[in-house]
C-alpha cells in the first residue's frame, strides 16, 4: 500500500496535466475530434458528435481535480475509467491492423508521430501512473499544503 503524499501528488500532477493538456484541442475543435472517433470504428454514428462534445470536458474537469486535490481518487478513478476505454479502442484496432489517428494531443489528422503499438504503451504506463493515487490510504497533499507556511 502506498504511503508517501508526494509520490501521490506527483502521479496526480502528472496524470491530470496530460489530460488537461490532450483536452484542449478536443475542446476547441469538436468537430475534427469527431472524426477521429469516427476513425475507431468503434462507436454508433448516432453517439460519435455527442462523445466529440462531452470526453474532452470530462477529460479536462478530471484533470484538474487531479492537479488540485479536488476529489483526488475520485478523479484518478474517471481518469483510469476514461484510459481503459482508451486501452480497449487501441488494442481492438491493433488487433483488426486497422491504421487510425488516436487524437490524443491534437486533432489535426496525421499528427500522431508515434505507432499504434507505442499509443498502447504509453497508456499503459499512464494507467499504472494512475493507480497510485487510486490505491493512496493517506491524506492527499493539495496545493495549499505546498504553499503553507512550516513555521505557522
Amino acid at each position: 500500500m502506498l504511503k508517501s503524499p508526494r509520490a501521490e501528488c506527483l502521479a496526480r500532477w502528472i496524470l491530470g496535466g496530460v489530460f488537461v493538456y490532450a483536452s484542449i484541442h478536443k475542446i476547441t475543435d469538436p468537430g475534427s475530434f469527431a472524426r477521429i472517433i469516427y476513425g475507431y470504428q468503434l462507436v454508433p454514428g448516432v453517439l460519435i458528435n455527442a462523445l466529440a462534445i462531452v470526453m474532452p470536458y470530462v477529460e479536462f474537469y478530471g484533470g484538474v481535480c487531479l492537479v488540485l486535490g479536488v476529489f483526488p481518487r475520485a478523479a484518478a478513478v474517471l481518469i483510469e475509467g476514461l484510459l481503459a476505454v482508451f486501452i480497449a479502442a487501441i488494442a481492438v484496432n491493433l488487433v483488426r491492423g486497422h491504421e487510425f489517428d488516436c487524437g490524443c494531443f491534437s486533432v489535426n489528422t496525421g499528427s500522431n508521430t508515434l505507432s499504434n503499438i507505442e499509443l498502447l504503451a504509453r497508456d499503459l504506463l499512464l494507467f499504472l501512473v494512475g493507480l497510485i493515487p487510486v490505491v493512496f490510504r493517506g491524506r492527499p497533499l493539495t496545493l495549499r499544503d505546498l504553499f503553507r507556511d512550516p513555521h505557522s
